[in-house]
Parts: C-alpha cells; sequence; structure tokens
C-alpha cells in the first residue's frame, strides 16, 4: 500500500473544503505546475480577454505610471506566475533607473522559476528575487528598501469575497511606508456574453484547467478521483457580479482519498465550487482601494472600459 506525506496546508483545505456543505476548494490549489502552465495557455486564448486587454493598457500607460514613482524604487508582486506583463513596467521603469530590485511571490516555484529565468534574460538589469508562498504572510514587503511599488495585477483580487480582499489590501498598506504604493488591475463588468465566453472557451483549455485540481488531489493526497466524471460548469452570477468555476459530478460516485483516510460521496449533479472572479466597476474599484488603506492617485482603462489599473499610495 502507498502511503502519503502531503503537504499539511493542502491536506487541511481539501479536508476542510469538500466537507463543507456546499463542497467548495481554495482556488489557490489550481495552480500547482500544470494548472500554472495550463493557465499560461489560457491567457492566449482569443475569448481570454483580460490578460491582453491589461497588457495593452500597461503599453500604453507605462512611462506615465513608471512617472508617479519614487527614485530607484523596488518592485514587489503578489500572484506573480510567469511575470509576462510585469516586464512591461519593468522596461519602463528601466529607463529612470539604472538597476530594479524585482520580488515576485506566487503558490507555483515552478512559475517563479520560469518568470526569473525570463525577465533576468531579457532584462538584465532586473535582480530577481523569488518567494514562494501565499498571502499569508506578507512580511517580506517589510524587508525592502523604500520606496516600495507592490503590484497585485491580472485582476487576481477579483478571487477573494469583499471583506478578503480589503483585509489583504489592509496587510499589504501595514507592510509599507509613506510614499509606498500598489499597482491593482481589476476586471471590470461589461456584457455577461463576452464574460461567460472567457471562462468558457471553445478549445476546452479552462475545463481542463478546471480539473487539474482533482489530478492533483489524485497525485498529491492519493486520491481516486475521475476527472472525467465531473464536468467544468462557468457561469456569470449577477447578483454577486462574479463568475463562479464549478466541477459538477455527472453521477452518483465515491471517491476514497487515501491520505484523508476518507471517501466522499456525490450526488449527480453536486458541485465543487472552485474559483470566484469578482468583476468591479470603477465606483468599487475607488472605495475597494481606499478602505485597504490606499488613497488612489490615478487610475487607466482601456477604450472599452473592459478593465482598470490603479495606482494607489500610503499616505
Amino acid at each position: 500500500m502507498i502511503t502519503f506525506a502531503p503537504d499539511i496546508v493542502i491536506a487541511g483545505d481539501v479536508r476542510e473544503g469538500l466537507s463543507r456543505t456546499p463542497k467548495m476548494l481554495p482556488p489557490k490549489l489550481l495552480y500547482d505546475a500544470q494548472g500554472s502552465a495550463l493557465f499560461e495557455q489560457i491567457t492566449c486564448l482569443p475569448e481570454y480577454y483580460p490578460t491582453r486587454t491589461e497588457a495593452a493598457i500597461l503599453t500604453a500607460h507605462g512611462d506615465e505610471i513608471c512617472s508617479r514613482l519614487g527614485r530607484n524604487v523596488s518592485v514587489s508582486e503578489l500572484g506573480a506566475g510567469t511575470a509576462t506583463k510585469t516586464r512591461i513596467l519593468l522596461r519602463s521603469l528601466l529607463q529612470r533607473q539604472s538597476r530594479v530590485n524585482y520580488f515576485p511571490l506566487d503558490v507555483s516555484d515552478a512559475a517563479l522559476q520560469l518568470a526569473k529565468d525570463e525577465v533576468e534574460r531579457e532584462l538584465g538589469a532586473v535582480n530577481v528575487n523569488p518567494h514562494v508562498g501565499d498571502f499569508e504572510d506578507l512580511t517580506f514587503l517589510a524587508g525592502q528598501t523604500p520606496p516600495r511599488l507592490v503590484l497585485y495585477i491580472g485582476s487576481s483580487i477579483g478571487n477573494l469575497e469583499q471583506e478578503d480582499a480589503i483585509s489583504l489590501l489592509q496587510n499589504i498598506a501595514q507592510q509599507l511606508s509613506r510614499g509606498d504604493q500598489l499597482l491593482l488591475g481589476v476586471d471590470l463588468v461589461k456584457n455577461s456574453d463576452v464574460m461567460h465566453a472567457a471562462y468558457n472557451d471553445s478549445a476546452g483549455i479552462t475545463a481542463s484547467f478546471n480539473k487539474n485540481l482533482l489530478v492533483r488531489i489524485n497525485r498529491e493526497l492519493g486520491g481516486h478521483f475521475e476527472p472525467d466524471a465531473f464536468c467544468h460548469v462557468s457561469f456569470w452570477n449577477e447578483v454577486s457580479s462574479r463568475i463562479e468555476l464549478h466541477l459538477e459530478s455527472t453521477c452518483s460516485q465515491s471517491v476514497r482519498v487515501d491520505a484523508l483516510d476518507t471517501t466522499l460521496r456525490f450526488y449527480q449533479g453536486e458541485r465543487i465550487h472552485t474559483e470566484n472572479s469578482y468583476k468591479y466597476t470603477l465606483e468599487c474599484l475607488e472605495r475597494l482601494l481606499q478602505r485597504g488603506g490606499f488613497a488612489v492617485e490615478q487610475t487607466w482603462t482601456d477604450r472599452d472600459c473592459w478593465f482598470a489599473v490603479s495606482l494607489g499610495v500610503i499616505t
């Protein structure tokens, strides 16, 4: 019999989430090495507008954004992934200072290693100091020399419930000093068909990304999920202003998870809620930053107002 020594946090998250009614799992579990690779594919899909729209905003306004930053600023990033869009800002910043110290944080070690390799290859004057972890411990921010810029782009804050998002911003603010800044990217409310298509792509990459969570449980916790016995479900919840991702059981089934010494039972149509992606209005974005402890300096959007990037400062 195979024995497992699972990551205690992952095991706890899975046990707690799948014991709930309704069942849920935290979205950070989607981002193992394979999940991160699948997400990178998602960002290039024709239906998935957020990445290219935000990148266009950063390209169009990168110089202006950097002109509002302090001299010799250090850059930290939460949920950095492979830092593809971040390189746009780093290039602009290098026009104003000779070197940049960059501190990316992500739950995926594979994504961070790729980010380090690619950024240092493309931008030799950027010193990359990766940190593997989630947002539970942000004390690494306090150890950097002011002035500091924290990036939280990609609308990752949309994965959080409103109060959790505010608490995270407050936690960031507590690590910073007067004059330090935050650049926050959020997805905006728009035509529901556009949003629906972005999370239900015709190539099925988002479905594979969602189901990979079950593959990860199988690999790391000795789970016996049949991923094809679940279908990807994603829809726009207008009342809550969010896209929801779920995995829906296609039949009545029992699933053993060896490392948890438990058997989970699913009825046909039962769902595991895996992710939310909240969509904001510009007014909600400004209130969010203010409640999080930041004064809004400037907000930039694309022509269609599909996405927003906002610069906040500690006063």
